[in-house]
C-alpha cells in the first residue's frame, strides 16, 4: 500500500461524518505521492524543486503516472506548482482505482459529494492496515490526516467498523487529533528535511485553496446582493 492510497482510505472513513472536499484531498494525495517518491529514489528534492531521479517503475499504476509526470527539464518545477498540476482529479482517480479493486462503493464516498447509491463492501485487511497505520502515528500519514482535519474522524470509523465485525482489533487506537487542521509544516518530528518540505507545501496548497474559496464566497455573495437590491 501507498500512503496516497492509505490517505484515500481513511479519508473515505471519515466521510460520513467529516466530508473533505475534493480539491484538499487531491492535493494532499499529490503530497503523499511526492513522499512516496521520495522513499523510492524516483525523485530528490534541490531546495523546494522536484528533481526527477532514473529508476525502474514503481509498480503501483497511480505512482507511475505521477512519476511520468514530472518535469524533466532545467529548472525543473517547484514542489508547490506540481502538487496543484498532479492533484487535478486525483482523488477521483485514487477513488475509481479503490472501487476497480472493490474496496469501496457509494455508499461509502457519500462525504466526498460523489455519487451514492451502491453499498459499501465489508471491512478489509487493506482498511484495517491503513487505520493501524494512522493509529500507530505513522508522521507523514498523520500529519496529511491531519491537514486535512479528518484524523480524529477516520479513527473513529475505522474503531467502529471493527467492533461491528468482531474483529476486536485496535485498529483506530487512541491520538486522533479530532477537527484540528493543524498538521504538516515546518520541522515535524520524524521525517526528513525534503519530505518536511513537501508536507509544507501540501499545508500551504491547503491554505490557498481556501483562501480562494473564501474569496470566491464574498464575491457571490456580493453578486447575490446586487440583484437583490440590498
Amino acid at each position: 500500500m501507498t500512503t496516497a492510497r492509505d490517505l484515500m482510505i481513511i479519508a473515505l472513513d471519515a466521510a460520513p461524518s467529516r466530508p473533505v472536499e475534493q480539491g484538499d484531498l487531491s492535493l494532499a494525495l499529490a503530497g503523499a505521492e511526492a513522499v512516496d517518491l521520495l522513499a523510492a529514489e524516483a525523485l530528490a528534492l534541490d531546495g523546494d524543486r522536484i528533481v526527477p531521479r532514473p529508476g525502474p517503475a514503481t509498480g503501483d499504476p497511480l505512482l507511475d503516472q505521477a512519476v511520468s509526470s514530472l518535469v524533466r527539464e532545467t529548472p525543473y518545477e517547484l514542489v508547490g506548482d506540481w502538487l496543484w498540476r498532479r492533484g487535478r482529479g486525483l482523488s477521483a482517480a485514487y477513488l475509481a482505482e479503490l472501487e476497480s479493486e472493490g474496496l469501496f462503493g457509494r455508499k461509502r464516498r457519500r462525504g466526498l459529494s460523489f455519487r451514492t447509491g451502491r453499498d459499501a463492501p465489508a471491512d478489509s485487511p487493506v482498511r484495517r492496515a491503513a487505520a493501524e497505520r494512522l493509529a500507530s502515528d505513522e508522521p507523514v500519514l498523520a500529519a496529511l490526516a491531519s491537514a486535512l482535519g479528518i484524523r480524529g474522524d477516520a479513527a473513529g470509523a475505522a474503531d467502529a467498523a471493527d467492533e461491528q465485525d468482531g474483529t476486536g482489533q485496535e485498529a483506530a487506537g487512541e491520538g486522533g487529533n479530532g477537527d484540528v487542521r493543524d498538521g504538516p509544516g515546518a520541522d515535524s518530528p520524524g521525517v526528513s528535511d525534503d519530505v518536511d518540505t513537501v508536507l509544507a507545501a501540501v499545508l500551504d496548497a491547503l491554505t490557498q485553496l481556501e483562501a480562494i474559496r473564501q474569496r470566491r464566497a464574498v464575491e457571490q455573495a456580493a453578486f447575490d446582493n446586487i440583484w437583490r437590491g440590498d
